[in-house]
């Protein structure tokens, strides 16, 4: 997989709903985003099925040692090598935190959207946080990413 994108999604598949809709809005301003709710050929390879109501409890249940758990994160860490941005969308988990992380660390730009339980220094490393999607839509719209 060498395909370029304007932005990953990162969330937790806990908030698939949410997560959702925020790819949604991409596909509606034609802007290209990776987003691992949505990669039908890593959950494929990893013999996942998208469509599992129980998909989280089903990868959780995995040992870390599993290769399905490998095919999963090498597919997930190079859509975030090949995207210019990245979008954290809130609650999220520690993984999807850790995907920020790394972002920041490859020098991407980093954004969120929704609410945050509490106050963090490291929210500094979001050049924004949107409080919703109007707002996200709003800066979609000017094209400034």
């Amino acid at each position: 997989m060498n395909n370029k994108y304007k932005f990953y999604i990162a969330g937790r598949t806990r908030n698939k709903e949410n997560i959702l809709k925020i790819c949604n809005i991409f596909e509606n301003f034609n802007i290209s985003h990776y987003c691992f709710l949505k990669n039908e050929e890593s959950h494929k390879e990893a013999e996942l099925d998208l469509s599992d109501k129980n998909l989280a409890d089903t990868f959780e249940s995995l040992k870390l040692e599993d290769s399905r758990v490998r095919t999963i994160f090498e597919h997930d860490l190079n859509g975030l090598k090949n995207s210019d941005n990245f979008l954290l969308v809130l609650p999220a988990g520690k993984s999807s935190h850790i995907e920020a992380g790394i972002a920041y660390g490859l020098g991407k730009k980093c954004y969120a959207i929704g609410e945050y339980d509490v106050t963090d220094s490291l929210y500094l490393i979001f050049d924004k946080i949107f409080k919703d999607e109007d707002e996200l839509k709003e800066f979609l719209a000017k094209g400034n990413y």
